[in-house]
């Protein structure tokens, strides 16, 4: 069975994560989106929801599992038996950071190949900090997250922001 794990923070996931969630759905026999913590970043979602987000917003997707982890990526790779690690690209600012990355996973644990995938161009511009920022400023989000998460962010940001 190939297991391929596909990190990050999503807070809150978009439809460009997800658009990279589904394709490797549909490369491997099991996703696990894994909401890794980042140090130095300070999240608007706990844990917790981020993980309830992600699980409503991949519902349809049979082999996709979604999980957290608090250490290093490599070492949840080799404990979940994973031989690929699924990296999204937006940009080419994007690359550097993923490459020096995917070099130091690798190094940790020669058993996984990091792939990338490209978003695409619909969602090339899609960040979570830019739905955050366009809901905090009281903007549209529709086509920027699922229907069945954007009743959430609203309200979490709205909270915040009281």
């Amino acid at each position: 069975m190939r297991i391929a794990i596909c990190p990050g923070s999503f807070d809150p996931v978009t439809y460009g994560h997800l658009d990279i969630i589904r394709r490797a759905s549909q490369m491997f026999d099991r996703v696990v989106v894994v909401v890794m913590t980042n140090a130095s970043k300070a999240p608007l979602f706990s844990k917790e929801e981020r993980l309830e987000l992600l699980r409503r917003a991949t519902l349809g997707l049979s082999n996709v599992e979604v999980d957290s982890y608090g250490g290093l990526l490599a070492e949840y790779a080799r404990t979940r038996g994973a031989t690929v690690i699924v990296k999204g690209l937006r940009a080419m600012s994007d690359f550097e950071y993923e490459f020096q990355m995917a070099l130091t996973n690798r190094k940790l644990y020669p058993g996984a190949e990091t792939v990338f995938l490209t978003t695409t161009a619909e969602h090339m511009y899609l960040s979570s900090s830019l739905v955050k920022q366009v809901a905090e400023l009281g903007g549209d989000i529709d086509g920027f997250v699922p229907d069945c998460i954007k009743e959430d962010i609203l309200r979490k940001v709205e909270r915040m922001g009281s």
